[in-house]
């Protein structure tokens, strides 16, 4: 709920503070006296857009306050939550507009954006009039309010939901044909491939022991002979031998040498076990270097297979085991895909079902509640002196969506027989005012706690009518908070709290002021708005009979 309105270099605004109460509020004033100031700066201070030109002429900045009751459990608490901003019982909106264009926002003395303002504004303030494009004029919102009016809160949870897995389902399935048919766009080279490598088989590390082992049987017809020479000279008729030899004299000779050959003999000894490793390592490479010539060829043949098959696929040839792994993967996944992908298509259409039960009971409940609103404002445009009016809600067919096929529009036709149309498009603006009001009405029964702002919506009327449309708007605020801009005499009449704004000029400046009104002062202002700039004393009459109801 509004409490108050602090407004300074606005405009013609110098300087104004305003206290709201809950109830009927009206603000009354003659043409130009800057009524529509106040709406403006209201607009801006919740992030509204509208008009650049606000700083007052001389000043550096134009600034808004604006404060809030907040109840617990107020949408208001969530936006603050989500925006990380500070909450409690009051909020307090604070907004400057530079000369040179520049705004600057806080809620509750924390910097804000523009975007947190009209999210907190969607929860605190209506605005509607004849010229409302954010509200009951604004037919993208029309289905939106028919579903808050029906309480569909949880059908379009579950049609949500119902969407989110009908999208997920068709997403997977459409993933998977996209798949199979990229794969079975190959399967002739797949299947050829999967075949070649199958048969050449290669295994990880093959490639580079090939490699190694053709090396050295190609070097070894080359060095195989020094090596048998070697190895030769170290056996027994060579080395081994004379080693031998010389170890037996020694041996003969030690008993007389009183251990002088002791040492001598110890490192002979060593010297025959390495030459018997050594002979022994010569043997094993002449084992190696010995090789039938086919296997030369047939090694070279098997390296070169495997060098060009790695080429042909342009993979490393160590890869290529891997490499026909993930074709076979593929193609196991074709064989297996047409199955696979029967039970993706079940799946769309379980899901299908499951969206199309959802979204059919939810368009079952707009239809219903289509029909009682329908009815209801019917009902509220009689004492309106619209009883020949007609107000339908129309609902048409539109492409499937997370909320359902329906879209809604509210139509009306201002006698029987004539073309129905859009709200604002029809209407003339007093009817289009008894429209609005009317639906308001109706759309707001068992609410509480709102703040509702009717800019001159009694343009137009006048006499019963207009005692019919301050009526409704008392009933409206009974429940909780109305501002309403009014010419009407008869809704002024009609308000809790009464505030006159007017326009003064001092030292060639304009100036707008709103001041509270006594009762007399009451008086005084709904006797000039029955007679006009000559107040007489019928006028006063008048007005004294209008203010006592």
């Amino acid at each position: 709920m509004l409490r108050g309105l602090d407004i300074s270099d606005m405009l013609i605004i110098d300087r104004l503070e305003l206290g709201f109460q809950p109830g009927l509020n009206v603000l009354t004033g003659e043409t130009g006296a800057g009524k529509s100031i106040l709406l403006d700066s209201l607009g801006f201070v919740l992030g509204w857009r509208g008009r650049a030109d606000l700083v007052r002429q001389g000043a550096e900045q134009g600034e808004v306050t604006a404060w809030f009751d907040l109840p617990p459990g107020h949408p208001a608490h969530a936006v603050l939550e989500e925006a990380g901003l500070p909450a409690g019982d009051e909020l307090i909106l604070r907004r400057i507009n530079s000369s040179d264009g520049r705004k600057t926002a806080w809620v509750n003395d924390r910097r804000c954006s523009g975007e947190v303002l009209r999210a907190l504004s969607d929860t605190l303030v209506e605005l509607h009039g004849q010229h409302d494009d954010r509200g009951l004029l604004n037919p993208r919102g029309h289905r939106s309010i028919l579903d808050d009016f029906a309480g569909n809160g949880d059908a379009i949870t579950r049609t949500r939901r119902a969407w989110s897995a009908l999208s997920a389902a068709r997403k997977a399935a459409q993933k998977a044909a996209a798949e199979r048919d990229a794969i079975a766009a190959e399967e002739e080279f797949l299947r050829h491939a999967v075949a070649e490598l199958d048969k050449l088989d290669p295994q990880e590390g093959e490639e580079a022991t090939l490699d190694t082992k053709r090396r050295l049987m190609q070097g070894a017809e080359k060095i195989r002979a020094d090596v048998v020479n070697a190895y030769e000279i170290m056996g027994q008729n060579g080395a081994e031998q004379q080693l031998g030899d010389a170890l037996r004299w020694l041996d003969g000779a030690a008993a007389r040498a009183e251990g002088a050959l002791e040492a001598p003999m110890a490192a002979l000894n060593r010297a025959m076990v390495e030459l018997d490793e050594a002979m022994s390592g010569v043997a094993d490479a002449i084992d190696q270097m010995s090789f039938n010539p086919l296997e030369l060829e047939e090694t070279e043949e098997r390296l070169f297979a495997i060098r060009a098959l790695a080429r042909k696929h342009d993979v490393a040839p160590d890869d290529l085991a891997g490499f026909a792994g993930t074709l076979r993967a593929k193609l196991d996944a074709l064989d297996a895909g047409e199955a696979a992908q029967a039970e993706l298509e079940q799946a769309v259409r379980e899901a299908q079902a499951g969206y199309d039960g959802a979204a059919d009971a939810l368009s079952a409940a707009r239809a219903k509640a289509a029909r009682k609103l329908d009815k209801a404002v019917t009902a509220e445009l009689a004492p309106l002196k619209m009883e020949r009016a007609v107000f339908e809600t129309r609902i048409e067919a539109e492409d499937p969506g997370p909320e359902g096929r329906d879209t809604v529009s509210f139509t009306v036709a201002t006698n029987p027989g004539a073309p129905a149309g859009p709200l604002g498009k029809i209407a003339s603006g007093g009817e289009l005012s008894r429209f609005l009001l009317a639906l308001k009405v109706c759309l707001t029964q068992g609410q509480s706690g709102l703040t509702l702002i009717f800019d001159e919506i009694d343009r137009g009327v006048g006499g019963a009518t207009a005692d019919a449309v301050g009526r409704r708007l008392s009933a409206l605020a009974a429940e909780g908070q109305v501002l309403v801009v009014t010419h009407s005499p008869q809704v002024a009449a009609l308000g809790a709290h009464h505030w006159r704004v007017a326009k003064a000029v001092s030292k060639g400046m304009t100036t707008s002021t709103v001041v509270p009104l006594s009762p007399p002062e009451r008086v005084d202002e709904v006797a000039r708005m029955l007679s006009g700039d000559q107040v007489t004393d019928a006028a006063r009459a008048a007005a004294e009979a209008l203010l006592a109801g």
